[in-house]
């Protein structure tokens, strides 16, 4: 009988298949998204639902709020298809209880937003918008010492 080495024991099908499986969500990902006509704006996400403040059965805006049908209900409670989420905060906006959905997303730059609250993600919507204004008003106005080295007109 021959031996069996310590490669052979771990089954060659499982040392790849996290990546393959991933690969796989992000190409029904890409393609479900087409089809809804969305766009991807965040390279990655996450999204949570504290269940135990969700007053779902009440009210369920987010549900309502939620342009690609990622959240639904189900059984008494808020559903989640991850694969349909854009993370883009409309559920978070909607939402009448504070942290009761929490979205992490990151932006095509790297930089990571997290927000649960409807006040947390204005501000954040904000701030963007701010960086935004300022980048094309120095487009437009040259720096204080951009100005200094340019010869001025004699009167």
């Amino acid at each position: 009988m021959p031996k069996k080495r310590e490669d052979d024991a771990i089954p060659k099908t499982l040392d790849h298949s996290v990546p393959a499986k991933e690969k796989e969500n992000q190409k029904l990902r890409k393609e479900i998204l087409t089809l809804l006509g969305m766009k991807e704006f965040f390279a990655e996400g996450n999204i949570t639902i504290d269940k135990r403040v969700c007053h779902g059965i009440e009210c369920r805006l987010c549900i309502k709020a939620c342009p690609t049908n990622a959240l639904f209900w189900k059984s008494g409670e808020i559903g989640l298809t991850e694969e349909l989420c854009t993370y883009c905060g409309a559920c978070v906006l909607s939402c009448i209880v504070d942290d009761c959905i929490r979205v992490t997303r990151k932006r095509q730059t790297g930089e990571m937003e997290t927000f649960s609250k409807p006040k947390d993600f204005i501000a954040e919507q904000f701030n963007i918008n701010t960086r935004k204004r300022l980048r094309k008003i120095r487009e437009v106005f040259p720096e204080s010492e951009d100005r200094s080295e340019k010869p001025r007109k004699k009167r």
